[in-house]
């Protein structure tokens, strides 16, 4: 029986319904004051495992959600606490997600190769940033795997099991996990990396087949330990041939190495996977060894021969792209944006010349910082257009490595290689990621990556090479590498304004079927004040779906109304914090005293 009514009151947030339930946590879609929708996971202390809360009486899973900050992993909002007759009921709001569960759109049937291993990618992303800190998730199964449908992105949710790597001793329930999704070594209790790649992998499989790897009828009445006994069996006795599924030979080695029994033939570390995934190169079937694994201690493994380096998947070529596209004409207003970063940066970075002339300085680079959802990284990719240069688009994912230093060296490549295509811009996606404060004790894992960028970054315009950088938290940024001979601007990407929220919707009805005559985009645009640009497809497509299933046009009508029911995905608060953040960085900035403040009222 469900602790919350529907219309209950819990904190600042109203219940809508009750999605799932176990034996101690429920999860609810609640809603705030101004109708924004997020869940919150009950969790009901008396009935819930010792192990399950630490010695504070914070519960893990809640400290876990606040620690993981990652676009591919539900989003943490706050914490509280509900009291009743029945006890103490710690709660987690995180996000609300707009989509559906793997697990539910599996119900349609398999998905197509080239979405099930964009889907992969994504949970690996997620995967990739928890074992960064030392933490492994220990259910990665298709109904803890959310795609969102407004991005048709994964995000990974449900923390409950996620533990620090564990050598027999397990500090979470196991009697919930889906066995089918376990690797063989998690039976006595040993869960790392390598456990979760296997899961993720399955999941994968899953995907392609529509059905559980190995699957067979085990009772629920059954121990765990008796149903991993069974599966074992089966699995030694009936491998999988992944030679004859209906997927193309790179998936087929992927599969065999993420779901190998033995963990000295299965993927070590997901950079591995990343780099079979982008590699030119067919992946082998067998390549990584046992003694090439990290440590248990978290370190890595030094090899006495200097060849393995040279030898070893970190050495990659990044893509080129030519600037040929249309550059600024495919942002949606934002003109005020538009007009400084045309005139203040690309004026001098092109010519030459004339900053030798009037004695200018050629900046280095320049961080795009704001709310998520505003486009930085598509005005970033557009900047580097407008230029006509090369460029290079880098995640943080493309930089990451598995070897002793092979971050720094992937850094070093990098620069070597745009100095080759000069003059080249290079879009660093996510750039706190990269370059994290130092200070700050989490970061001091990436202290080696952040010298090697500060190296590179010096008066890296002297060798044809421009540095953008986006991020959402700039405050989070080493401030060493926001110095005067590094990144030398700091401009503000707002929310869209009413002109750029205007071409949106012109932009998104675009190829549907409905009359120009009868929108009022103008009046469109006045009603979605404070949207991103997301909402406004969603807003459209939405009223293209009302409208499919009449056969009709779009209306003005339809598209009001939907407007109407669709809240803005950034809160009042949550600006508040990017206003502070803001002001922040305007106070601070050395070398843009004088310029004028960017943004829109």
């Amino acid at each position: 029986m469900a602790t919350l009514a529907s219309e209950q009151k819990i904190g600042g947030y109203t219940v809508i319904r009750l999605v799932k339930e176990n034996l101690y946590t429920e999860t609810y879609e609640v809603r705030d004051e101004e109708r924004n929708r997020f869940f919150l996971k009950l969790f009901a202390l008396k009935r819930m495992p010792a192990k399950l809360v630490g010695k504070d009486g914070q519960v893990h899973e809640i400290g876990y959600s606040k620690q993981l900050k990652h676009r591919r992993i539900v989003s943490f909002v706050e914490e509280g606490e509900y009291q009743s007759d029945e006890g103490r009921f710690p709660y987690l709001i995180t996000d609300f997600i707009n989509g559906t569960l793997i697990n539910e759109k599996l119900q349609q049937g398999a998905f197509p190769e080239e979405e099930a291993l964009a889907i992969y990618r994504q949970m690996l992303e997620g995967l990739f940033f928890m074992h960064q800190h030392g933490i492994i998730h220990n259910d990665i199964t298709p109904r803890n795997v959310f795609i969102n449908a407004l991005t048709g992105e994964a995000e990974i949710i449900d923390l409950g099991h996620a533990s620090e790597r564990c050598s027999g001793s397990v500090p979470f329930d196991t009697v919930d996990l889906d066995v089918f999704y376990c690797a063989n070594e998690t039976f006595a209790g040993l869960y790392d990396e390598q456990s979760d790649i296997f899961s993720a992998t399955a999941v994968l499989y899953t995907m392609l087949t529509g059905n559980k790897p190995w699957m067979m009828e085990l009772s629920e009445s059954m121990s765990r330990g008796r149903k991993g006994m069974l599966l074992k069996e089966k699995r030694k006795s009936e491998p999988i041939d992944f030679s004859i599924m209906n997927v193309g030979k790179r998936t087929q080695v992927i599969l065999a190495k993420g779901m190998a029994l033995p963990t000295a033939d299965r993927y070590d570390h997901i950079q591995q996977i990343f780099n079979d995934l982008d590699s030119k190169e067919m992946p082998k079937e067998t390549e990584h060894r046992q003694e090439d694994r990290p440590q248990q201690g978290g370190g890595q493994t030094r090899h006495d021969d200097d060849s393995y380096m040279d030898q070893s998947p970190n050495k990659v070529e990044f893509e080129i792209k030519r600037g040929n596209g249309q550059g600024f004409k495919d942002i949606a207003g934002m003109q005020e944006l538009k007009d400084y970063l045309t005139q203040r940066i690309i004026f001098v970075i092109k010519n030459k010349e004339k900053a030798e002339k009037y004695r200018l300085t050629t900046p280095n680079g320049m961080l795009l910082y704001g709310p998520p959802g505003c486009g930085k990284s598509f005005v970033a990719e557009k900047f580097a257009e407008e230029t006509g240069f090369n460029y290079i688009f880098v995640k943080s994912s493309d930089l990451a490595s598995s070897f002793v230093h092979g971050s720094q060296e992937k850094i070093a490549q990098l620069f070597k290689q745009a100095a080759d295509n000069a003059p080249v811009v290079i879009c660093f996606d996510e750039f706190d990621a990269l370059v994290p404060d130092r200070s700050n004790p989490a970061a001091q894992y990436s202290s080696g990556e952040v010298n090697e960028f500060l190296t590179q970054l010096n008066n890296c315009a002297q060798r044809g090479i421009f540095v953008v950088g986006t991020t959402n938290r700039p405050d989070k940024i080493d401030p060493a590498v926001l110095r005067t001979g590094r990144i030398d601007k700091q401009v503000y990407v707002p929310l869209p304004d009413k002109e750029a929220r205007k071409e949106m919707f012109l932009m998104h009805l675009k190829g549907r079927p409905y009359n120009a005559n009868e929108i009022d985009a103008e009046k469109l645009s006045e009603m979605s004040d404070g949207y991103i640009a997301s909402d406004i497809a969603y807003v459209v497509n939405d009223a293209a779906m009302v409208a499919a299933f009449t056969d009709k046009d779009i209306t003005e009508e339809l598209l009001e109304t939907s407007v109407k029911s669709t809240r803005p995905s950034l809160r009042k608060d949550t600006m508040q914090i990017y206003e502070d953040i803001r002001r922040k960085m305007e106070n601070t900035e050395r070398s843009n005293l004088t310029r004028p403040r960017i943004g829109f009222k």
